[in-house]
Formats: C-alpha cells, structure tokens, sequence
C-alpha cells in the first residue's frame, strides 16, 4: 500500500517533470497542503526530498520555487520513473537508451574480464542462477519474477564491472526495466540473457558486450 507521504512526493514530483508546475513558478506550502490534501508536515517532508533531487529549491519568506530539468538529479530512480511517465516520456526512453548503449556492453566486457578471478566465484555462481530464474520466470510468463531476475542480473554484470561508476547505474537500469515489466519476454530475449551470462562467467568480453548490445537495442 502506498503510504500518504510516497503519493504526495509522486504527487508534486511528477507535476514538476511534467510541466503542470512552470519551471519558475512560487507555491507555498499551503498551496501544496492544498493541492495534495496532506498534512503540513508530510508536505514539508516531500519538498525536502524533491529539493535534494533538484526539483525545487525552498527559502523562507519565498516559499517554494520550481528548477528546470539542468538542476534535477537526473539518475535518481524516482526521477527517471516521473520522467518516462510524463508528457516526453519517448525522447526520456531514447536518452536512456542511448546511455544504456554507451555504458552497459562495456561493462559487461569489463565483466567479463574480471569473473574467471576467484575473488569473483559468488557473483559468477549469482549470474548463473539468475539468468536460469529469468529463463524459468519467461517459460511459465511470470512477468514479475521476470522483471526482478532481469534487475538483478543487469546489476550484478555491473557490480562485476568493478567499476563505481558503471555500478551507480544500476539503480537507473533497475528503474528502466521495472517501467517495461507488462511487456512479455520472448525466446530471443531469454537466449540474449543467457548469452550475456555465459559470455561474462566464461571471461569473454567481446561475446560479453555483444549480447548486452543487443539485449539494450531491444529495450
């Protein structure tokens, strides 16, 4: 169930990203205890979190004030989410994509070089098992355990990454693919996936970061 706090915070995000509040314009926090039919102080909870994303900015006497998408924290799930369900949700899909694109394949060649070590036998042991639980999960068109087998095995290519970097992004790329979960997984989908796997536990990244290409073209 979703708490009164989670639905205001989605609530004046999702009209921030989608423009229903003017980048510019002032409320104060009794014109979002209005609009939102909440408590003063899960109002002024919210504004704190969306001013930590960048949305707003908050000053005594001022109220709160609405910033353009240069200030948000574009790689915040929460935003990522408000994003891709607002009115440019399809050029939001293209620039994730084209990140994906630019960042996932060489991560999982990176993946790929790093598995065969043995400090790296759990995660290689926890890549197999998820892409046989994404394989299971499609057989029997368990669109929910498909989604979450596909987020973990997405994140841990990137932790094998062993790169910071590529791992902060596995928040972005869980949130992707949870906002595509209706979409059924097809037998070439599943083959791609257990490619992918193989490729990064056998330690072969250009295979490695082939199938990941293709895995995020299909997104």
């Amino acid at each position: 169930m979703t708490s009164t706090f989670d639905r205001v915070l989605d609530q004046i995000g999702a009209d921030v990203v989608s423009g229903a509040i003017a980048v510019g314009s002032r409320r104060s926090i009794d014109d979002l205890v209005a609009s939102t039919g909440a408590s003063r102080s899960i109002v002024r909870e919210a504004v704190r979190v969306l001013v930590a994303l960048g949305l707003l900015t908050a000053r005594r006497r001022v109220g709160v004030t609405v910033l353009g998408v240069l200030e948000w924290d574009v790689l915040d799930p929460r935003v990522v989410r408000w994003r891709l369900r607002g009115p440019d949700g399809d050029r939001v899909a293209v620039e994730l994509r084209e990140l994906r694109a630019a960042v996932e394949p060489a991560a999982a060649a990176a993946a790929a070089r790093r598995a065969p070590l043995d400090e790296c036998a759990d995660r290689r042991e926890a890549l197999r098992t998820t892409a046989d639980e994404l394989a299971a999960a499609a057989a029997r068109d368990d669109r929910l355990d498909f989604v979450a087998a596909d987020v973990r095995l997405h994140a841990l290519v990137l932790d094998l990454s062993d790169n910071a970097l590529y791992r902060r992004l596995h928040r972005v790329v869980g949130q992707v693919l949870r906002e595509r979960g209706s979409i059924r997984p097809d037998r070439h989908d599943v083959g791609l996936h257990l490619a992918l796997a193989g490729a990064v536990v056998d330690g072969h990244p250009d295979d490695a970061a082939a199938a990941m290409r293709a895995i995020v073209e299909r997104t």
